[in-house]
């Protein structure tokens, strides 16, 4: 276990951001003291695994429950954002300054901002655990919360991506699944084809092949990108390189399993990230093959949604190595005035964030932990899946951790999105990226 996270890892994984917000609450008593301060906290928290009455906030709400119960005259208000409104919101809050107290960053291919740091906003979280502490975390996933030498906040999860197969179709259509999850990109069309099919008889397709979002923060679609042996940015970061043949060729190709080769759906390629999953896990409907998604999916595929699946790797191009990408989720603290408001707000993330709920988190959320203690505790020795997926982690490539990243993806993926929408090629669209991102990287 402890050698496999090493190699996730070892990749490097440094990203995006996404966050979320709320508004600030003044504190009642003001103090040095962390152990004297009372008032409220204000944590805001995506969905996450749900319980028995469909709750996906019930872990953050029992903790919050068993933290108030520990200090008394803490009150800490839990405002509930769906994961793809946090980074809007976010914005909007912190122009309004009206930031939270505490907020995750969003596993999906991300880490720290570097622009939220540059904007003052976040609080650097140096003085929350020691040294010896510290060495309890995988080196890169700290990394991950580091920027001009100072940590600015703290990890609990990584992640890979994977793509998901869905074997009862598979096996309705008589097609096998790729030998080990290997696969090469003509092998992944011809699968594609043959899981495509008009099952009711009606002269209309009823299950399609293959399909995905495309979504600003959110990157499941972007190993396909890299295939070939394109990236986004040069690796000084000072050169645009998603206009390039090796990027363009394979952007236009995912899109092109709609607009030519009919084995994804209309809404393939648009952003609407949970009826994408749905039309994938959802026994109701079950019209899409096979879908590339964070390994928060296989929690959710062996829970929630039950679903006899397979994980594999994401097809191989004219590189000849298959890719993905990576993020590390975790907690943010925005700025205090109070310093004994900002102690007791470092108690609060310490709290979530212990081995144990790593623990919790590993094997109810679907997600890689963080701590080296956590590992140990070898929380996919009956996980099949999951552990085929940390076979993964070698293949991890990194996205341009650059201070506008967050403006440079989001020119990108709002251009991605008119290639998928057939409006234009991938050529013209990532050359009109260019021009956006080049006043960037000035």
């Amino acid at each position: 276990m402890k050698k496999m996270l090493s190699l996730v890892l070892a990749a490097g994984l440094s990203v995006g951001t996404l966050a979320a917000c709320s508004g600030d609450k003044e504190a009642s008593k003001e103090t040095d003291s962390g152990k004297d301060w009372t008032g409220t906290i204000t944590v805001w928290d995506g969905p996450r695994w749900p319980d028995d009455k469909d709750n996906k906030f019930h872990w953050m709400e029992a903790k919050i429950k068993e933290f108030e119960a520990e200090h008394k005259g803490v009150k800490v208000e839990l405002v509930q954002v769906p994961w793809a409104e946090l980074p809007n919101k976010l914005g909007v809050s912190i122009a309004g300054k009206s930031w939270p107290d505490i907020a995750p960053v969003d596993i999906s291919g991300s880490a720290v901002s570097i622009d939220q740091i540059d904007q003052g906003v976040l609080e650097s979280v140096d003085d929350l655990y020691t040294k010896e502490e510290l060495k309890d975390f995988y080196p890169n996933a700290l990394d991950a919360y580091k920027y001009d030498g100072k940590l600015y906040g703290i990890p609990n999860s990584m992640t890979v991506h994977t793509m998901l197969l869905n074997l009862d179709l598979f096996k309705e259509r008589n097609v096998e699944p790729p030998k080990n999850g290997e696969w090469t990109w003509d092998e992944f069309l011809d699968t594609a084809e043959k899981l495509t099919f008009d099952r009711d008889g009606d002269g209309k397709t009823d299950v399609y092949g293959f399909s995905t979002y495309i979504l600003p923060g959110y990157y499941e679609a972007w190993p396909f990108f890299y295939i070939d042996g394109g990236s986004p940015l040069s690796k000084d970061m000072k050169k645009f390189t998603f206009n390039d043949p090796k990027a363009v060729d394979a952007i236009q190709r995912l899109a092109d399993l709609k607009l030519k080769d009919k084995v994804s759906p209309e809404s393939s390629g648009g952003a609407d990230v949970g009826g994408t999953f749905q039309a994938w896990a959802n026994a109701q409907q079950r019209t899409v093959a096979m879908q590339p998604w964070a390994t928060w999916a296989i929690g959710a595929a062996q829970g929630k949604y039950p679903t006899n699946f397979a994980v594999a790797n994401y097809p191989t191009g004219k590189s000849g190595k298959p890719v993905t990408i990576g993020g590390v989720g975790g907690w943010t603290m925005f700025h205090q005035e109070d310093a004994g408001k900002k102690m007791m707000v470092g108690e609060f993330m310490k709290f979530i964030n212990t081995t144990d709920e790593q623990f919790e988190m590993a094997t109810k959320y679907g997600t890689f932990p963080a701590r080296i203690s956590t590992a140990d505790k070898d929380p996919y020795k009956d996980n099949p899946q999951m552990a085929r997926a940390q076979e993964m982690s070698s293949q991890v490539v990194m996205l341009p951790r650059h201070p506008e990243w967050k403006k440079i993806d989001e020119a990108i993926q709002t251009e991605l999105q008119l290639v998928f929408n057939g409006e234009k090629t991938a050529k013209q669209a990532m050359d009109e990226a260019q021009k956006k991102v080049d006043e960037l990287l000035k």
